[in-house]
């Protein structure tokens, strides 16, 4: 009669470990024998032979003394939690579940959880790992969390969560696995709304070819309503620029002349402030591309337009528009270089010379380099504020830059001024 003891490892291969001699009575310490991390199972057998009587011994009992393993498992009905299932991409998936110890042995040392995704083509996506404090003692439970970005993984998907895996390097013994394993669906929806781009200089929106500053503040904002992929990354935008005489259009890079202020969410807007110091006279144009985090463009063309430089401080004949008017007339003009001037005063006055009404550039509203229509609106009233009476009046522009006047520009407005005044009429 003989006794063999065989491991079994995870597998399910049999190792023989240990074979008693014949008929021997020794009493085996397996836990010193047996490596329980390699064999989680193990498996007798009892082998017995009678050459005389052809009627081998019969096994009556088998008596193993052991202290049984603890189990952990997954237990959803006493906590769990999955927000959410369906969510828009860049929303974060969170996740709750209570783990047992279903035994009354405790688990001698931390225990080990694993979180992957499976996403829509089948890849595997491994997520941080958690470790639980020691000591897990029979009949409680904790709650695992889980806290991740959907970002990246649009369309169906598939979580998995393992308590204990086995063959990790910190796995811990126990009775079953079964009960430690876990997969959750969860879909992510994809933005397919394209954001808005909006570019100004110095805070106006400008023509093909209007006129702008030498020294411009140019603002590109990009919007996206998306409210979990913040717009925070330079490598989704591109401006160039084609400065006079030249043929190829110039990336520019990201240095003090071009700024990027990203989104902070949920306000999902960024800014680009491109503040060039533009000292060559003539065309430029400007080429702007944006898109969102999910690849969305800010359109089906990229937002394109020229503008015209000039360095010389000059300003074109002021008309007021419209003429005549009854209730109110404002001013345009345009005004080049890359300052506006300190003084800028239109005086309104009868035919005969009377000073009825000054207009100061405080009174006119912002003024900018470029074209201009005032904010501004003259109800003709004189300086009292009492109404003029119905006629024809004459007025003149003072403007001074640094001390000194601005000199004039040709403009198609010429034939309506003589030298230097114009005439409105009032016509209630």
């Amino acid at each position: 009669m003989a006794l063999e003891i065989w491991g079994i490892d995870n597998q399910g291969n049999k190792t023989m470990i240990q074979r008693l001699p014949e008929d021997s009575t020794d009493l085996l310490n397996l836990g010193n024998l047996v490596n329980v991390n390699s064999y989680p199972r193990l498996q007798l057998i009892l082998r017995t032979i009678d050459d005389t009587n052809r009627t081998p011994a019969q096994l009556q009992r088998w008596h193993v003394l052991y202290t049984p393993l603890p189990d952990a498992a997954l237990d959803p009905p006493l906590e769990f939690s999955l927000y959410n299932d369906t969510i828009q991409e860049g929303d974060s998936i969170k996740l709750r579940m209570a783990v047992r110890n279903v035994t009354e042995w405790a688990f001698s040392d931390s225990l080990l959880i694993t979180y992957w995704i499976k996403d829509r083509n089948g890849n595997i996506h491994n997520l941080p790992q958690q470790l639980t404090a020691p000591p897990f003692a029979g009949f409680t439970y904790f709650t695992a969390t889980l806290n991740f970005s959907t970002e990246g993984y649009p369309g169906l998907n598939e979580l998995w969560m393992e308590v204990n895996p086995v063959g990790n390097l910190n796995s811990q013994p126990e009775r079953h696995h079964f009960n430690n394993i876990a997969m959750m669906p969860f879909y992510v929806g994809t933005d397919q709304i394209n954001p808005l781009l909006d570019v100004t200089f110095d805070g106006m929106h400008i023509m093909n070819g209007d006129i702008v500053s030498a020294r411009p503040q140019i603002l590109i904002t990009l919007k996206d309503e998306n409210q979990f992929l913040a717009l925070n990354d330079t490598a989704d935008f591109r401006v160039f620029i084609r400065r006079p005489n030249q043929s190829n259009l110039e990336l520019l890079p990201w240095n003090s002349e071009l700024q990027f202020t990203p989104a902070v969410l949920p306000n999902n807007s960024c800014k680009i402030l491109y503040m060039p110091t533009l000292q060559t006279d003539g065309v430029y144009e400007l080429l702007v591309q944006a898109k969102d985090r999910s690849s969305n463009n800010s359109g089906l063309v990229d937002y394109r337009i020229t503008f015209e430089v000039i360095n010389k401080a000059t300003i074109t004949n002021v008309i007021n528009y419209p003429n005549p008017f009854t209730t109110s007339t404002q001013f345009v003009f345009t005004l080049t270089g890359s300052e506006v001037p300190q003084v800028f005063t239109i005086q309104i006055m009868t035919i005969s010379g009377k000073v009825v009404r000054e207009i100061s550039r405080e009174e006119l509203g912002d003024i900018r380099i470029g074209r201009n229509i005032t904010t501004y609106a003259w109800d003709g009233t004189d300086q009292f504020g009492d109404r003029l009476a119905n006629g024809v009046y004459l007025y003149r522009v003072i403007t001074r830059l640094n001390g000194n006047a601005i000199e004039q520009r040709e403009s198609g407005a010429d034939s309506y001024i003589i030298q230097g005044w114009g005439k409105m009429y009032l016509m209630r």
